[in-house]
């Protein structure tokens, strides 16, 4: 009879990984993670990407998942570096990413000492987790994995976290890793689609076909558009999406806009509101004397997707009930952008990234006040894919790419960012240079907290001195995004007007690796 082979928990964590297909560990790791350290680097099927701060480790692994479709796994140290790593899992956790955190602990026995760096690291995963767990033995990691891989499953997809004691990790065990029970798959209910197909067709051109999730890819728009041939609805998308096909001739789905006035008036004239895996549109924020529900009082409201229903199944349940012959991929001829020149505005930056954006990019867009008006015109380039921050948590942008470019290395991503959302989290910079990512970072450089300043006169907070301006402006001192990105090992230039920038992006795109550009506004 043979002997069952010893190996650490360390080593069985990742063999369960990498049973169920989990091969990607992006890492922050500490002196409680050396041993899953070693049994990472005793595993070729496991690659590690290294992050210099926790925010960079969890945006990676949520920008990769998103392109993957399935779980991207982190490495933390103990609970500050949890704590470090919460913004960017908040992103994830509202775009439905699935996320596992493998978190180190103390050992079992020093856990009573209350040693420097002891938390309560339960807690601190629970605020942005929905499934936590130990591995308080060496033998339990095997289950404990695949309960932790089970969680992230499902449609949306979650955050799950697995905290591991040292001692559970460097322990010895024969045991064997498990296997990963598959999410049940739901198929969406007859009497959801009928209600809402009936719903359409009843308010005509007051029904609003709202799409979100994955009801936002290639196919699923194209069924949005011929059911709303079919019924006369209006197609709309929210203002921020986990992921979203456009460009190369595909229908424009218009967003809600973020400034609640203007979102009112997009939906003012909407009787009925037909959810497709997105929820009912709320504001950011509360103001005074304003409403928080962005739609009016007497609006039906009809939700097609039922929790854990894919909502590209139920968009084409939707579109065979309400346009059975006209559910084709249609692609309009795609309109010329011609390069840009003159001074750098909204409509001279949209131009340049829509006339050079490669076909099959990936886009992130962090660009939160520059990008607004950017969206229509991209609509123009190439097929690409758009990644947007449904958190609203800032320092997603940089992140997201890395995780984006290593999901997917043969497409260019273009990450625009604002430069106050840049300093947080930086340091994904020199993850960009390590890794060799083929992606383009467009810093619009303000020097300024420009939503910030658009908030405080919507609050109506009053008027600004001294103390507030200091508060709302990133002017003193200005930061040298150029000096900067080279002082991460990534190439990068300063562009002062339209034409320049043009050429700049055709420069990045037509070499390898990272590069910033530090597009200075006006």
């Amino acid at each position: 009879m043979e002997t069952p082979s010893l190996s650490t928990g360390a080593d069985l964590l990742v063999r369960t990984l990498l049973a169920a297909d989990i091969d990607t560990c992006f890492a922050n790791p500490g002196t409680s993670e050396m041993h899953l350290v070693a049994a990472i680097d005793r595993a070729p099927g496991m690659r590690a990407v290294l992050g210099l701060f926790e925010g960079v480790v969890t945006g990676a692994a949520d920008g990769y998942a998103r392109l993957t479709e399935k779980p991207a796994a982190t490495l933390l140290h103990l609970g500050p570096g949890l704590a470090n790593g919460l913004a960017n899992l908040h992103n994830a956790r509202k775009a439905g990413t699935p996320v596992l955190n493998v978190v180190g602990d103390h050992a079992v026995r020093h856990l009573q000492y209350d040693a420097p760096l002891a938390s309560d690291i339960d807690s601190l995963a629970g605020a942005m987790s929905h499934w936590v767990g130990r591995a308080q033995t060496p033998d339990a990691v095997a289950t404990r994995t695949a309960e932790a891989i089970a969680a992230t499953q499902g449609t949306p997809g979650h955050i799950a976290t697995l905290i591991l004691p040292a001692d559970s990790a460097w322990g010895l065990t024969t045991t064997s890793p498990a296997l990963c029970r598959n999410a049940e798959v739901k198929e969406p209910a007859a009497i959801d689609i009928e209600t809402a197909g009936a719903a359409l067709r009843k308010y005509g051109s007051r029904a609003l076909l709202l799409l979100g999730g994955k009801a936002l890819r290639a196919r699923s728009i194209a069924e949005a558009f011929a059911v709303a041939e079919a019924s006369g609805c209006r197609v709309a998308a929210p203002g921020s999406n986990a992921r979203m096909e456009r460009g190369g001739g595909l229908p424009e789905v218009p967003r809600i806009p973020y400034p609640v006035d203007a979102a009112l008036a997009f939906l003012a004239e909407v009787d009925c509101i037909v959810l497709m895996g997105a929820p009912t549109p709320v504001a950011f924020f509360a103001y005074p004397d304003k409403p928080s529900v962005l739609i009016p009082e007497r609006c039906r409201v009809v939700k097609a997707v039922a929790p854990g229903v894919d909502p590209q199944t139920a968009m084409a349940a939707l579109a065979s009930f309400c346009a059975p012959r006209g559910q084709q991929l249609r692609r309009a001829p795609q309109e010329a952008v011609i390069a840009p020149s003159g001074p750098l505005t909204a409509d001279s930056i949209a131009q340049a990234l829509a006339h050079t954006l490669p076909e099959n990019a990936i886009v992130v867009d962090e660009s939160v006040t520059s990008g607004r008006s950017i969206y229509a015109t991209m609509s123009r380039s190439g097929p690409f894919t758009l990644l947007g921050n449904m958190g609203g948590s800032i320092g997603f942008g940089m992140p997201v790419a890395l995780g984006a470019a290593v999901a997917c290395p043969d497409r260019r991503v273009l990450a625009m960012v604002g430069d106050g959302s840049a300093f947080y989290t930086e340091q994904a910079l020199w993850s960009l240079a390590r890794e060799s990512a083929n992606a383009t970072v467009v810093i619009f450089a303000n020097h300024n907290y420009a939503i910030l300043q658009g908030e405080w006169r919507n609050t109506g907070a009053g008027p600004s001195g001294k103390a507030a301006r200091d508060m709302l402006t990133l002017d003193r001192p200005r930061a040298d995004w150029v000096s900067i990105a080279r002082g991460h090992g990534v190439e990068a230039e300063r562009v002062v007007d339209a034409a320049a920038l043009t050429q700049a992006l055709a420069r990045s795109y037509a070499s390898s690796g990272p590069r910033l550009i530090e597009v200075l506004m006006a």
